[in-house]
C-alpha cells in the first residue's frame, strides 16, 4: 500500500463483514493522524467492458452540404445545429465532401445537411456514422444534440446516432470544423451512413442496477489499447493500434458514519474525454486525459451500503499524434474529510533561503499558504498547526494559526516558519523535509495533510546558464511520454521510478514531461531520486472544447491551472512548459494566449520561470511573455538569438532526434528498421560549447510506441529512444552516457562481432568515449590509435574476421577503459536477471525480469530471435511482455516473446498476498531458466 503525501493511505486487505458478496468493500478503517482525513486507494475491483469496434453495412453516403465559415470565434452552436434554421441565407453556400473549404484558413466553419431516411437497424444492430476524415477537428450534433468531438485529422472516427435519431425523421445533422493548424481543412474524407452490430449499450452502463456481471475484473492502473491487435487501418502515429470506447464500474460501500462528512473521488488520470456517474447521478466530464480532477460525491453517495461508479471514456479523440492508451490508467482515490478541512491542492509550501549564500544557508523561510473550507452551514473557529520534520522525523519548526471560516466558505491561511542551517535539495543529496498542518477543533485534530518539499535555488544566467544552489549545472536531460512494454500508459508506481533511475544511470540529470502533465508518482520519485524537471502543459491554452464559450477571448485555462496546483511542491520542478511547437507561437495571438497563461502560472506559483518548446519564431509572439526561451532542434540559431537577445536565458528544450534501433547497423525500410550508425552528434555538440545555453533535452529517453518516423506499417513504434521500449540501452545511450558523465572514463564499442558469411569484407566499427585517445585490436593485433575528438565518436573500417574486437581507452597515456565484442556461438541457454527482486504485494507493482540468450559460454547472442515462452506462479502473474523491436506485431499482454537480437523482457506483477513468484522461461532447444522474485508487504 502507498502512503501519499497530504493525506493517509489505509490499508485495503482488512474488508468489513457484509450480508452479500455484492458489497466487497475496499476500504478499512484506522488512526489517522490527520483526524478523519483518509485517501483510500481505488484501484482494485474494477469491471471492465471494451466496445467493439463498430462495421458499418449497408452504408449510404453523405455527399452535399451547406457550409459556413465563421470569421470569429466558434460560432454559437445553439443557434447553428438548431434543426429549425433557415440556411437560404445568411451565407450558406453548397459544398461536396473532400471540398477544401480553408485553403489554409486557420479558424472554424459549420456544416449542414438532412440525413437521408434509412430503415430501421435490425436486432443487434445500431445506427452509425462514418467520417473517414474531419481535418483538423469536428463537432458532430444530430437534431441539435451534441454527440460527439472528434480531434485530430486523417483518421476515421463513428458516431452512435441512437442517442439523437428520430425515427420518422427529418434527421439534421450539424458538424462544426476547427481548422487549428491551417493548411487544407473541412470534412475532407468519405462520409457514410449505416448500421454496425455489436454492443451499444448507450448510457445504461451508467445506472446502478446495469448488470455487468459478464463483464471482466481489471486492476488500476489500467491500459486496455494496449490489450488490443495491430491493424494497419488504424492511426499511424498512433501505433495502428484501435481506440474504441470503454467502459468501468465499480461497487463500494460507504458506512453511515460518513455522513455528513465532505468526500471526492479523486482521478489521477483517464484517457480522455471521461464521463462519470455515481449511483446514475453524472457528476461530469473531464476532455483531457493529462490532467487530474476530482469530483464531490458527498450529494450522490449512499451512506450505510452499496454505491455504484461509473466511468466511460473515448480516447478516440486524441490529444496528441503519438500512442496515447486508453482507460483509467492512473490512481484514483476516494477522500474522506471533516466538513472543515483543508481544500484540495491548495497547500503552496514556498522555502526561501535568506542571505546571499545559497550553496551553505544559515536561514531559510519557508512560506506557507493553504486554504480552509468549511461545508456547514455554520461559522467554524479552528486552530491551524504547522510544522516541519526533517528527514529522520525530527520536529525543526512549527507554529500556529488561528482563524474562523464562513458558513459553506473558505479562509485563506499564510504563515511564515524559520528554518535553521537548512538541508538542501540537490541532485547529489536529495534532501525533503515534510511540512504537516492539523486543522484543530476545540482542540481535536480533525483534519490535516503533510506535504513533501526541498529547500534549493534556482537561476537561469543569460550568459552563463542554469544554476543550482548556486552551482553551475548543465540541464543534461531527455525528453519523454508515458508508455513502456507490456503495459501501455497503465504504469505503476514502480515503474515509473525505475525509469527514472534508468535515466540517472546514463548521467541524465533532467527529465521533460512531453507534451503533457505526468503522473504525480513520477514528480517524487524525480524528488526522492534527484531528476530535475521541465513540467508542460499540453497545449498553448488547454485543449479547446465545444464548451468553451462563443468568441471567447481564448479558451479555457483550467488544465494548466490544474498542472501548477497540482504539482507546485515538487523541488525537482524549475521550470513551466506552456506548450510544445504550436502553430501560432511566433504570432500576435500567441503572444495574446502567452500571457494569459503566464498570469495564471504566476498567479499560483511566482517562483519558478516560465519557459515554452517553440520551434520557430523564436524572438517572436510567444518568446515576448517567456522568462525562458525554449528552442526546439535548430541548434544553429542559438548565436543569432543569443546576440538578437543577450539578456533572455536558453534551453534546448528539444535538442534532436537520435534515430536507430538497438542492435540494427543498416536502414532496411521492409522491416522498418534504422541503423545505429545515425547519431545527431551536432546536437550535443551546439549545446555543451555553447555556456549561454542552459542545457538541452533530447529527443527522447526511451522509444514509445506511435509515431513511427521514417517509416510507417508494419513499423508500430517510434525509434527515438536512447533506450528501446524494454529499457534496454541502445548504442547511442553510451555516447551521452560518456559526455554525460565524464569523471568515469568509458568507451563502447560498436556493431556487434557476429557477421558469418561477411569473412574479409569491411565493416564500419565505430566508438564512443570521453578518453583522450581509443586504440582497436583485432584478436589481439593493433589496428591502429586515434585521437578521440570531443563529444564525437572514432571509427575504422575492419575487414571481418571472427573473434575478439577490443578497444582500449587512454587518458594520459594509460589504458583507464575497455570494451570487447566478440563472435558468440550459436543460442544455447535463457537467462535470466533482474533489478528488482522484490515487489510490493499489493495488486498492482511491478518486477522487471531481463531475458537473454545466450550461447553456451554465456555471451548474449546479437542476434538471436528465439521464440521465449514464460510461466509464472506463486505469489505473482505476468503483467507484460516486449522486446524492443519497432515492427513487432504479437501482443504486449501474454505468456510469449520472441527475442530481439538477443533479448526480451517480462513484466511480473505481483498479487495482493506476501510470497515466492517463481518466474520460468522456456525456448525449444534452449536450456531454460528460473528465477525468483518476492512479494512483500
Amino acid at each position: 500500500m502507498k502512503v501519499q503525501k497530504a493525506l493517509v493511505l489505509l490499508p485495503l486487505a482488512v474488508a468489513l463483514s457484509l450480508p452479500s458478496p455484492a458489497f466487497a468493500t475496499h476500504r478499512a478503517r484506522a488512526e489517522s493522524p490527520f483526524g478523519e482525513r483518509q485517501k483510500i486507494l481505488f484501484d482494485a475491483n474494477w469491471r471492465f467492458f471494451r466496445e467493439p469496434t463498430p462495421h458499418l453495412e449497408k452504408t449510404v453516403p453523405i455527399t452535399d452540404w451547406v457550409y459556413l465559415p465563421i470569421e470569429e470565434g466558434a460560432g454559437d452552436a445553439r443557434v447553428l445545429a438548431d434543426p429549425n434554421l433557415d440556411t437560404s441565407a445568411g451565407g450558406w453556400k453548397p459544398v461536396k465532401t473532400g471540398t477544401d473549404v480553408f485553403e489554409g484558413r486557420v479558424g472554424f466553419a459549420w456544416f449542414r445537411t438532412t440525413l437521408p431516411p434509412i430503415a430501421p437497424p435490425p436486432k443487434g444492430y445500431s445506427l452509425y456514422l462514418l467520417f473517414e476524415n474531419v481535418d483538423d477537428n469536428g463537432t458532430v450534433y444530430l437534431n441539435g444534440k451534441k454527440l460527439y468531438y472528434h480531434e485530430g485529422y486523417g483518421e476515421p472516427f463513428v458516431v452512435p446516432l441512437a442517442e439523437a435519431w428520430r425515427s420518422n425523421g427529418p434527421n439534421l445533422l450539424a458538424v462544426q470544423v476547427d481548422n487549428a493548424g491551417g493548411g487544407p481543412g473541412g470534412i475532407l474524407g468519405d462520409v457514410f451512413l449505416g448500421y454496425a452490430k455489436g454492443a451499444d449499450i448507450g448510457s445504461g452502463a451508467a445506472q446502478p442496477d446495469f448488470n455487468d456481471s459478464s463483464w471482466r475484473i481489471v486492476h488500476l492502473p489500467h491500459d486496455y489499447v494496449i490489450e488490443g491487435r495491430f491493424d494497419p487501418k488504424a492511426s499511424v502515429s498512433h501505433g495502428f493500434l484501435p481506440t474504441p470506447p470503454a467502459w468501468y464500474r465499480k461497487t463500494f460501500y460507504l458506512p453511515a458514519s460518513d455522513r455528513g462528512k465532505s468526500l471526492w473521488l479523486y482521478f489521477e488520470g483517464v484517457f480522455r474525454d471521461s464521463d462519470v456517474w455515481l449511483n446514475g447521478k453524472f457528476l461530469g466530464n473531464h476532455p483531457s486525459g493529462y490532467t487530474s480532477f476530482f469530483y464531490n460525491i458527498a450529494k450522490a453517495a449512499h451512506f450505510g451500503g452499496k454505491n455504484v461508479l461509473a466511468v466511460h471514456v473515448d480516447p478516440g479523440n486524441y490529444e496528441g499524434w503519438w500512442y496515447e492508451g486508453g482507460g483509467i490508467y492512473r490512481h484514483v482515490w476516494l477522500i474522506v474529510t471533516n466538513p472543515v478541512h483543508i481544500a484540495q491542492w491548495t497547500t503552496f509550501v514556498n522555502p526561501q533561503v535568506v542571505g546571499d549564500d545559497v550553496e551553505h544557508p544559515a536561514m531559510a523561510q519557508v512560506n506557507v499558504h493553504t486554504t480552509v473550507e468549511n461545508d456547514t452551514d455554520a461559522e467554524a473557529a479552528c486552530r491551524l498547526q504547522f510544522r516541519v520534520l526533517d528527514a529522520e522525523n525530527h520536529l525543526v519548526a512549527q507554529t500556529d494559526s488561528t482563524v474562523s471560516i464562513p458558513p459553506n466558505g473558505t479562509r485563506k491561511v499564510a504563515v511564515l516558519l524559520p528554518l535553521h542551517a537548512p538541508h538542501l535539495w540537490s541532485l547529489e543529496s536529495p534532501y525533503l523535509y515534510k511540512l504537516q498542518i492539523s486543522v484543530l477543533r476545540d482542540g481535536r485534530i480533525v483534519d490535516g495533510n503533510e506535504t513533501n518539499f526541498g529547500v534549493r535555488t534556482i537561476r537561469f544566467d543569460p550568459n552563463q546558464g542554469f544554476f543550482l544552489n548556486g552551482k553551475h549545472v548543465e540541464l543534461q536531460g531527455t525528453c519523454n511520454h508515458q508508455d513502456f512494454a507490456g503495459v501501455g500508459i497503465g504504469m505503476p508506481d514502480s515503474l515509473l521510478e525505475w525509469r527514472i533511475r534508468k535515466l540517472k544511470e546514463m548521467g541524465s540529470n533532467a527529465y521533460r514531461c512531453s507534451h503533457n502533465p505526468p503522473a504525480p508518482e513520477l514528480l517524487d520519485a524525480c524528488d526522492r531520486i534527484g531528476m530535475l524537471v521541465m513540467d508542460e502543459n499540453r497545449h498553448l491554452g488547454d485543449v479547446y472544447t465545444p464548451k468553451t464559450p462563443p468568441n471567447a477571448p481564448y479558451s479555457d485555462l483550467s488544465d494548466l491551472a490544474s498542472m501548477v496546483r497540482r504539482d507546485r511542491n515538487h523541488p525537482c520542478i524549475i521550470l513551466w512548459s506552456l506548450c510544445n511547437e504550436e502553430g501560432i507561437q511566433g504570432t500576435p495571438a500567441g503572444e495574446r494566449m502567452g500571457a494569459a497563461m503566464k498570469k495564471v502560472v504566476e498567479s499560483l506559483d511566482p517562483t519558478r520561470p516560465v519557459t515554452a518548446a517553440m520551434n520557430g519564431g523564436w524572438g517572436y509572439g510567444l518568446s515576448h511573455v517567456l522568462d525562458v526561451q525554449g528552442i526546439n532542434y535548430s541548434y544553429g540559431v542559438y548565436d543569432s538569438f543569443h546576440q538578437s537577445h543577450p539578456d533572455f536565458p536558453i534551453v534546448g528544450s528539444e535538442i534532436g532526434s537520435d534515430v536507430s534501433d538497438r542492435g540494427i547497423y543498416a536502414n532496411d525500410p521492409a522491416k522498418g528498421y534504422v541503423s545505429a550508425y545515425n547519431n545527431a552528434e551536432n546536437t550535443w555538440k551546439s549545446v555543451a560549447t555553447h555556456p549561454f545555453v542552459a542545457g538541452g533535452f533530447v529527443w527522447t529517453g526511451f522509444d514509445y510506441k506511435g509515431e513511427p518516423s521514417p517509416y510507417g506499417w508494419p513499423c508500430v513504434n517510434s525509434h527515438f529512444g536512447l533506450m528501446d521500449l524494454c529499457g534496454f540501452p541502445k548504442d547511442d545511450y553510451y555516447y551521452y552516457k560518456a559526455w554525460w558523465d565524464q569523471e568515469h572514463p568509458l568507451v563502447h564499442l560498436f556493431p556487434h562481432w557476429n557477421w558469418q558469411g561477411k569473412e574479409g569484407q569491411p565493416i564500419d566499427v565505430w566508438c564512443y568515449s570521453n578518453c583522450d585517445a581509443v586504440e582497436l585490436f583485432l584478436n589481439g593485433k593493433s589496428l591502429g590509435k586515434k585521437e578521440m575528438p570531443k563529444y564525437w565518436h572514432v571509427e575504422w573500417h575492419v575487414p571481418y574476421s571472427p573473434g575478439v574486437l577490443e578497444a582500449r581507452g587512454y587518458r594520459n597515456g594509460q589504458v583507464v577503459a575497455t570494451d570487447r565484442v566478440e563472435t558468440t556461438g550459436p543460442p544455447a541457454a535463457i537467462r535470466l536477471t533482474t533489478s528488482t527482486p522484490t515487489i510490493k504485494a499489493d495488486g498492482e507493482e511491478v518486477g522487471i525480469v531481463e531475458v537473454a540468450i545466450v550461447d553456451a559460454q554465456g555471451r548474449v547472442v546479437p542476434t538471436a530471435d528465439n521464440l521465449v515462452h514464460f510461466r509464472v506462479r506463486g505469489a505473482g502473474s505476468i503483467a507484460g511482455v516486449g522486446n524492443g523491436d519497432p515492427s513487432d506485431h504479437e501482443p504486449d499482454q501474454a505468456n510469449y516473446r520472441h527475442a530481439f537480437n538477443g533479448l526480451c523482457l517480462l513484466v511480473v506483477r505481483a498479487g495482493n498476498r506476501p510470497g515466492s513468484i517463481e518466474v520460468e522461461a522456456t525456448s525449444e532447444g534452449l536450456r531454460s531458466a528460473h528465477l525468483r522474485l518476492e512479494a512483500v508487504r
